[in-house]
């Protein structure tokens, strides 16, 4: 897969990453800093990804939305989403956007 194509398709699946949200918190997982990493192949995406806290009751919900959203992005054939705790998550993960949005200055 050429660069032009890799990058067009990384927007892409930002664009579908910020559907998602952490259903305690109104940022989507994307501007939360919880995506650590997407690779993408031409036969698979790899997203490395974490969450606010290793004991997230909803763990397995947000994992499955991360994929099932990706999914839908014209041209990606699987998705493969892995779930880390290093480096573990904290507020100065947050975009821009979202500190605004929180109101965390």
């Amino acid at each position: 897969m050429d660069e032009k194509k890799r990058e067009k398709l990384e927007k892409k699946i930002i664009e579908a990453l910020k559907t998602v949200y952490d259903p305690e918190i109104p940022v989507n997982v994307y501007d939360l800093g919880l995506i650590y990493n997407i690779s993408i192949t031409e036969e698979i995406v790899f997203i490395d990804m974490t969450l606010t806290a290793p004991t997230c009751p909803i763990a397995e919900n947000i994992v499955a939305d991360v994929a099932t959203q990706v999914r839908k992005v014209p041209g990606i054939p699987k998705v493969e989403v892995n779930l880390v705790w290093e480096p573990m998550w904290n507020q100065d993960m947050l975009s821009e956007a979202a500190k605004l949005q929180l109101g965390i200055f």
